[in-house]
């Protein structure tokens, strides 16, 4: 059999960690077993759903690298399925009728004054027809039967629920549109997904939705349901906790293989902890995910991005946070004239940083002069500081064989008359950065070259 794994996000808003968590494994085992990873847009609920985010899902699918291998479009490249489409093309209206024609389902007219009473139960499509064209609201029920429905959860093992604690549920609305838990059954069973991996907050539907596969006389899929990323306060993650969108993150300044490299950990058992998941696929096991909920770490996430930005290559790293700037920050692109510079500069100060954001911030004064702080200008006056700048800036100019080691052995040999040396090199930050904090003083007056530093000076 092949394994063919779906992702399917309804078009409400912002991809949330958690459904990205769950596009991730889902991706991760349909690439091992050499499956198909397959994305349908789930937009029935027309009131809420929006282009707008499902052009936002799908933009934050790619960013994170998760391909999917076939849509609607021959030959692609693939858009993804819709269930709107779909509709259109009459695919649900084949098992409706033949849910009703059965008996396993059945169609309900609603009290003109009164759209929650039920006043007739009936299966004649024509009698359907003549209500709908009159006007009235027409549903079509499922029947729940009786017994008990049993199924098997990769991740929770053996499943019961006992039917009688669900009441018959409407598959069709009056407007005509099936509603998830019918479609869901419909589109998985003819897309030939073996294997549906989704949050535990759908674990209640499966029942649902295996009295329709039986009803339907259609073999099951396997059943997996993630355990939720819960907040600190150990309630699944929302809003209250901060933000919780892929969205965010991008624009925060996470890098894509930090995020699934932190996403990979909430349930991902493996040796290490800064890694890039796409280059892991063997190695990864559906079958021995974590079943206990991961909590959702911010400072975590910071820390993984930091190692990753430390530890590609300066061009690498560049390349990123082009990709970032030209979407939060594009005055930020006229930096790279000068691409030895830029490496530089970006070189020394992603070594204290941990975000694509804050390391523009590091790296803004030294292609644009920033004018310092009333308080930082404070520092900057006074005579002593005044005569150490000029003696410093005669030193530079002096300074023969330009190097990180030179200039540092300068600054270790001035003399420094009233001045500690703490105070000198926060002078020194000030003058050059405008910054109270930078990335290493030595290093930052190494790569801004003695040009650069005297003419700095010069202008205070």
């Amino acid at each position: 059999m092949e394994v063919r794994v779906r992702f399917a996000p309804s078009p409400t808003g912002f991809l949330h960690v958690g459904g990205a968590r769950t596009a991730l494994f889902g991706w991760l085992f349909a690439r091992k077993a050499k499956g198909k990873f397959v994305l349908r847009i789930e937009d029935t609920d027309t009131e809420r759903s929006s282009k707008e985010s499902e052009d936002s899902i799908i933009e934050d699918l790619k960013w994170c690298k998760l391909d999917w291998d076939e849509g609607p479009d021959v030959g692609g490249p693939y858009g993804p399925y819709r269930q709107t489409e779909r509709i259109e093309k009459g695919i649900y209206d084949i098992y409706v009728r033949e849910l009703i024609n059965n008996g396993s389902a059945y169609y309900a007219l609603y009290d003109e004054g009164n759209a929650k009473e039920i006043v007739k139960k009936f299966n004649s499509h024509d009698e359907a027809n003549d209500h709908r064209s009159n006007g009235r609201s027409v549903t079509v029920n499922f029947k729940i039967p009786a017994g008990k429905t049993y199924f098997h959860d990769i991740a929770k093992g053996d499943m019961e629920f006992d039917n009688s604690t669900f009441e018959d549920m409407v598959i069709v609305k009056s407007n005509g549109f099936p509603t998830y838990n019918f479609a869901v059954v419909v589109d998985d069973h003819l897309m030939k997904i073996s294997h549906v991996v989704r949050g535990e907050d759908h674990l209640t539907n499966t029942p649902k939705q295996i009295m329709m596969y039986k009803s339907l006389g259609w073999e099951l899929p396997e059943f997996m349901h993630i355990p939720l990323i819960l907040g600190p306060d150990r309630t699944p993650l929302s809003k209250r906790h901060g933000a919780t969108s892929v969205n965010y993150f991008r624009s925060y300044g996470i890098i894509n293989v930090a995020f699934i490299n932190y996403l990979s950990l909430l349930g991902w058992s493996v040796n290490e902890e800064v890694f890039n998941p796409l280059e892991k696929i063997e190695s990864f096991d559906l079958y021995s995910l974590s079943n206990k909920p991961a909590v959702f770490d911010y400072k975590k996430i910071e820390w993984i991005n930091g190692q990753h930005m430390r530890k590609m290559s300066v061009e690498g790293l560049i390349d990123n946070f082009k990709a970032w700037a030209s979407l939060q920050n594009p005055s930020a692109l006229k930096w790279f004239d000068d691409l030895d510079y830029s490496k530089a500069v970006f070189d020394i100060c992603r070594q204290k940083v941990n975000t694509l954001k804050v390391l523009g911030e590091f790296a803004r004064p030294f292609f644009e002069e920033i004018p310092a702080d009333e308080e930082s200008k404070e520092i900057l006056k006074g005579e002593e500081v005044e005569k150490f700048l000029l003696s410093f800036k005669d030193k530079i100019q002096s300074l023969d064989d330009w190097s990180a080691e030179n200039v540092e052995k300068l600054l270790r040999d001035i003399s420094l008359n009233n001045l500690s040396r703490k105070e000198l090199f926060q002078i020194l930050r000030i003058a050059l950065l405008g910054q109270k904090v930078t990335p290493g003083l030595f290093e930052s007056i190494y790569v801004l070259g003695k040009k650069r530093v005297v003419e700095r000076i010069e202008k205070i």
